[in-house]
């Protein structure tokens, strides 16, 4: 079909679905679908919540006329069948990140006000997931076979790094002839960083201040957006600062509460990390003792340069850029603190590397580090046929410009050979400061956005109908 008839039946069905789709996207923002492996099951392999928004997923998928399976938990799919068995797939998550704190109104309860949806997981990523099932059902609606199978895979741990997930599926089910997820932002990512993620260990101390140094509910991939502490002092009259909350308690310590700004780990300049502040505050006011000194100021130099530059880690190249660094959590335990580190790498680096330079900045202060994950960056051709058919289409369904890029996130399509992120995010919008983004809280999306983007995938998965998916060369 033509552009101009393909794209105006797509504004009718957008019309004529739109309350449908609001309200789709809140029944599954209503389900607590974090991931919990320490409470898995063999029934629920990412714990129970998370399996209840694949349920929830899968359930409207059935409901919108689909081949609808949650296979074990593990992977969900949604699926209407082409004259051929070649499958052209999206990837969605029904997972999402823990809410943290911040939220001005209940997480998990959509909220809809001046164009805008706030909840968790509106762009991160139930509301593509929603657009992305409708994208589907506009083909359905027509009558007519499709040239290839179209299906949408729906995840259950992508927000963990762990995409257990995308493995079972290629295991059970083989690679796609292609895949896009909407899960990153238009145009079309054709590249992300590598990921590395560790755990920065301080030595023992015994006879520390700090009884405790922790983030709660906080994801180890954004940077920390609130910190707490409390610490053992005999001095009064300590200042509130306008991020930091001092209150005293009745066993002679201090309880420090630092509000900062949080960011995705792949941005994390955006942010202003909370775990810092706590750490300037209480050295500025001399409330650490010698021995505790080198640790915090080793992991400070990780927390303020997110580039690496301090913690000697820093890599470019021509394709991605600078690595980005970000400190995520903090704990304590048994007189030790450990902080964790999100590291989005260029191919001029590497997990040993990265692991060597961590080791090399702990070592005068007696601690350790362990790597919890590793990935490494994936890329495609941005001159390839399929790369610049997505980026065309973008064009042609918004009239906006912009360029196929690389990413610092994570997606799934480092998963598949053949695939790329695409949407739902849009860098020409702008958004009030009151919608937050995603993994932070009031997460928000404007209904235009989201509108746009079913728009695009519209005329995207007729185009990929025509292309020859078979022989790809990506």
């Amino acid at each position: 079909m033509d552009n101009a008839k393909i794209l105006q039946a797509a504004d009718v069905f957008i019309e004529n679905n739109w309350e449908a789709i609001v309200r789709d996207i809140g029944k599954l923002v209503a389900v607590p679908s974090v991931v919990d492996f320490a409470h898995a099951t063999a029934k629920s392999p990412s714990g129970e919540d998370a399996h209840n928004g694949l349920r929830a997923a899968v359930d409207l998928a059935g409901e919108l006329g689909f081949d609808a399976v949650d296979d074990a938990g593990e992977v969900g799919m949604a699926t209407l069948a082409g004259k051929s068995d070649t499958v052209l797939a999206m990837m969605c998550h029904a997972d999402v990140v823990a809410p943290g704190i911040g939220w001005t109104s209940d997480p998990w309860t959509m909220q809809r006000h001046d164009g805008y949806l706030v909840g968790r997981g509106v762009m991160d990523d139930k509301g593509p997931l929603v657009v992305g099932l409708y994208a589907m059902k506009f083909f359905a609606e027509r009558g007519i076979e499709l040239p290839y199978t179209l299906r949408m895979i729906i995840g259950t741990n992508e927000e963990t790094g762990c995409m257990r997930d995308v493995k079972y599926y290629l295991e059970n089910y083989g690679d796609p002839a292609f895949m896009f997820t909407p899960d990153n932002t238009f145009p079309v990512g054709y590249g992300e960083k590598g990921m590395y993620r560790c755990e920065l260990w301080s030595p023992r101390f015994p006879n520390s201040p700090m009884i405790n140094f922790e983030t709660v509910g906080l994801p180890v991939n954004a940077v920390a957006g609130s910190a707490r502490m409390v610490i053992k002092t005999g001095k009064e009259n300590l200042p509130d600062t306008d991020r930091i909350k001092v209150t005293y308690n009745d066993d002679y310590t201090v309880t420090l509460e630092a509000t900062g700004i949080s960011a995705h780990a792949a941005e994390p300049e955006r942010g202003l990390n909370a775990i810092g502040l706590i750490i300037d505050y209480i050295i500025e006011h001399h409330m650490v003792m010698k021995m505790d000194r080198p640790y915090l100021q080793a992991i400070k130099r990780v927390i303020d340069a997110t580039d690496g530059s301090l913690a000697g880690i820093a890599a470019s190249d021509e394709h991605f850029g600078a690595l980005t660094c970000a400190a995520g959590t903090i704990r304590m335990r048994s007189n030790r603190i450990c902080m964790t580190a999100d590291v989005r790498f260029p191919t001029s680096t590497s997990p040993d590397e990265l692991d060597s330079a961590f080791a090399t900045l702990l070592k005068g202060c007696g601690g350790t580090v362990e790597r919890t994950f590793a990935a490494e960056p994936f890329l495609m051709d941005p001159q390839s046929a399929i790369v610049q058919t997505m980026a065309q289409c973008y064009h042609d369904a918004t009239g906006l410009d912009g360029e196929p890029f690389t990413v610092g996130g994570g997606t799934y399509a480092r998963e598949f050979p053949r695939a790329v992120s695409f949407g739902v995010e849009d860098p020409h919008d702008s958004y009030p400061e009151w919608v937050g983004g995603m993994h932070g809280a009031d997460e928000g999306v404007a209904e235009e956005t989201l509108k746009r983007a079913l728009r695009t995938y519209i005329l995207t998965i007729d185009r990929l109908m025509e292309m020859d998916l078979d022989n790809l060369e990506v």
